[in-house]
């Protein structure tokens, strides 16, 4: 059975491992998630949990346990439901939509999420996240089968959106990549080598303010893992601790129909063209976060085997 990790503060950072309500640290310094992967790993399976008190996981503070440096790459609109709201067709595209994040919109599971004041379209997006465990250098054919040769493990994430930046400058990058618009953790639940199925059984739950917005079940991924990997393979390299999100479910925000979204993605269309369009086809629209909306996000196998914790995160803007 694989572990699950924390990253947590006591009296500086530290590596632990969680079970049943406490965490178990991990001697060692491990700066990096990368290096965690490297050195720690061995150390954490080892520890024996009978000869240590632990701490109570209710008084640690948890810290992101993905790391900069590190690469996040995303796959967009990969679920059919969140495609259909968005105004695509909801089956699987002839192509795998694929971005990027920047390193630095990394938080922990429980910081507050700090938007700037110009945007008034925040959307949230939860999704399951994936952990390069080994350099992929070259192309290779990533299966079920060997998935769990390059996938170390999985983490809750949220693919935090300002929708107005994103839509109307066509700017994906931007609108994806303020500091904390991605909330990382707590939980990063190292597999072994015959638990990478349990990526198609992973059960997602985001709510706001306590109402559920997003439920889903990986397995109604479009384009799997594996097959991601086996592509991205063929025009990128990916090293320990980068991070791959997988796509969010239906229940974000933001609702398109297809004509907004054709006008939207048209490079013709002059920006206050599409500023208005934007603006008044979201204006009855009272899903968007605002100022100390608390957003809970959750992710576990239907089984109860793997639980990647819970995550809440407060919006303010500044």
């Amino acid at each position: 059975m694989g572990i699950h990790v924390v990253r947590f503060e006591d009296n500086g950072t530290k590596w632990g491992v969680l079970e049943e309500g406490r965490v178990y640290p991990v001697e060692g310094s491990y700066l990096t998630l990368a290096d965690f992967l490297k050195d720690g790993v061995s150390v954490a399976k080892e520890i024996n949990k009978e000869n240590i008190e632990g701490l109570d996981a209710n008084q640690v503070t948890f810290l992101s346990p993905v790391t900069a440096p590190t690469q996040i790459v995303c796959q967009g609109a990969n679920y059919s439901a969140h495609r259909e709201e968005a105004g695509l067709q909801g089956q699987r595209p002839p192509f795998n939509l694929i971005f990027t994040k920047a390193a630095s919109s990394i938080t922990g599971p429980n910081n507050d999420i700090l938007s700037p004041t110009h945007v008034k379209l925040l959307d949230y997006e939860i999704e399951v996240g994936i952990i390069i465990k080994q350099e992929i250098l070259q192309p290779i054919t990533v299966t079920p089968d060997n998935l769990a040769e390059y996938v170390a493990g999985f983490v809750i994430t949220n693919d935090v959106s300002a929708r107005d930046t994103q839509f109307t400058e066509g700017q994906w990058y931007k609108g994806k990549s303020f500091r904390t618009f991605c909330p990382v953790g707590p939980v990063l639940y190292l597999i072994d080598k015959d638990e990478a199925h349990y990526i198609h059984n992973l059960e997602l739950s985001l709510s706001v303010n306590g109402e559920i917005r997003q439920a889903a079940h990986t397995e109604q991924l479009l384009f799997k893992p594996e097959e991601t990997l086996t592509e991205l393979s063929g025009l990128m390299s990916f090293y320990p601790g980068d991070l791959v999100l997988t796509g969010t479910p239906g229940g974000v925000a933001l609702k398109l129909s297809p004509e907004d979204l054709d006008l939207l993605m048209n490079p013709f269309v002059k920006l206050d063209q599409k500023v208005e369009k934007l603006n008044e086809s979201q204006a009855s629209n009272t899903n968007y976060l605002k100022e100390g909306d608390l957003i809970t996000c959750e992710v576990r196998s239907s089984d109860g085997r793997i639980d990647l914790g819970k995550q809440q995160n407060k919006v303010r803007f500044v």
